[in-house]
């Protein structure tokens, strides 16, 4: 199987703090092309939950709330379980902020299953994937306060025709 030098994929979702699934596209069509036996390989997935600019979040004086990402095969209307045979990595911050005044967490746990976690990583054949977002309410009420940024490590493959048409309607 042929292999690409690896490279980076970057990807932003803002759900705020609405209390609403909010999703993104993103577009692999550069890179997979299952007639033409390219499929994408992720290795690794990075994220950060920070303010859309990319500094901390903040949350109301003595709240807690939870922040929940999904990277997915297939567009989602919400979060769904790990079990879901499109989820491709899932992560998830509970978060609270003790103080008497809007600061940034204290206290935190955060969770992801994501492919680095795999020996191979994830491989996808569709050319399009799905970054959703869900932001609880006591994040601090301001536009664009949450939202997850994510950095994907990705080498493109080669596989047979029939392999790449499997695993891409399997995907979708």
């Amino acid at each position: 199987m042929a292999k690409s030098d690896s490279f980076f994929i970057r990807a932003q979702v803002v759900p705020d703090d609405s209390e609403a699934f909010v999703q993104t596209t993103i577009d692999l069509g550069a890179y997979v092309d299952a007639l033409g036996k390219s499929v994408l390989r992720i290795h690794n997935i990075e994220y950060e939950w920070a303010q859309k600019d990319g500094s901390a979040p903040t949350m109301a004086a003595n709240t807690a709330s939870e922040a929940i990402w999904q990277l997915t095969t297939q567009s989602q209307t919400a979060i769904v379980p790990l079990s879901n045979k499109s989820v491709i990595g899932k992560g998830q911050l509970w978060a609270r902020n003790s103080d008497s005044a809007v600061n940034s967490p204290t206290q935190n746990y955060q969770d992801s299953h994501a492919p680095q976690h795999f020996t191979d990583g994830y491989l996808v054949a569709v050319e399009q994937i799905y970054l959703g977002g869900f932001g609880g309410a006591d994040w601090t009420n301001t536009t664009d306060m949450l939202a997850c940024n994510m950095v994907l490590e990705c080498t493109v493959e080669t596989l047979s025709q029939s392999a790449a048409m499997a695993l891409s309607l399997s995907q979708q």
